[in-house]
């Protein structure tokens, strides 16, 4: 059973069911969207299945450690289904995993599991207080997913040319694209390597705010005068160069 496929007064009460049943453990590990992003798009990007396989494992580590003598475990799949049993079974030798798609329909267990995750997601969505103190922002987000219109509405309100979205959107979500095609362009002065390899810190970046994830827009450097204009004057001052190996 698909937990999304039931109405959300169904899971709630299925919820409630399984919190009463003394012989039924649960536990959830809830991610916020902004360590997501923040994993996506970072230099050395993780991606989503990477990112749910170590949720999974660490889940896993979770009720070891607690005592609970697991023989077998149930997994609705996140990608290939057998090189994720294969990636389990040689983090957890002696356990027998079953991973499958759609195993919320084909295991009672996992239905168990989708239903808690997702009426977990539903509350922490409905009582979402935002970092933000931007005036007329609402929470009509709609389901939080790409087809809904009240969540493609939502996001049209939200949407910021130069910050983005609140913190409650995952910035790395494909669903964002559309919306910063005119994003506002900033330039960034930095320290780091130029694009060309030279490291010689002569180099101003505009970089738009879609390059940092919300569309395949490539960031472009304009080279300004080999005259140290690009670098900071705290650095110029002070003689300082960036060193990545030490002897």
């Amino acid at each position: 059973m698909d937990s999304k496929t039931l109405k959300e007064e169904q899971r709630e009460e299925l919820f409630e069911s399984l919190k009463v049943n003394s012989s039924i453990g649960w536990e959830v590990d809830v991610i916020c969207p902004k360590d997501l992003s923040a994993k996506m798009l970072k230099k050395s990007k993780v991606n989503l299945n990477e990112i749910s396989h170590n949720s999974a494992m660490g889940l896993v580590r979770k009720v070891i450690d607690m005592g609970v003598l697991l023989a077998e475990v149930y997994i609705d799949t996140v990608g290939d289904p057998e090189k994720y049993r294969i990636k389990l079974t040689e983090k957890f030798p002696g356990i027998k995993f079953v991973v499958a798609k759609k195993a919320d329909s084909l295991y009672p267990v996992v239905s168990g599991a989708s239903i808690v995750a997702k009426v977990t997601r539903d509350r922490a969505l409905r009582n979402w207080v935002f970092d933000e103190t931007a005036l007329n922002m609402h929470m009509k987000t709609g389901s939080g997913y790409p087809g809904d219109p009240d969540t493609k509405q939502w996001l049209e309100d939200h949407k910021h040319p130069v910050f983005g979205f609140p913190t409650l959107v995952r910035f790395s979500w494909g669903t964002c694209t559309p919306f910063f095609k005119d994003a506002v362009e900033v330039t960034w002065e930095s320290d780091e390597v130029d694009e060309d390899g030279t490291g010689n810190g002569s180099t101003k970046r505009q970089v738009k705010l879609s390059s940092l994830g919300f569309t395949g827009f490539k960031r472009k450097t304009e080279d300004i005068e080999s005259s140290g204009k690009g670098r900071c004057k705290f650095f110029q001052a002070r003689k300082l160069e960036l060193v990545r190996k030490f002897q």
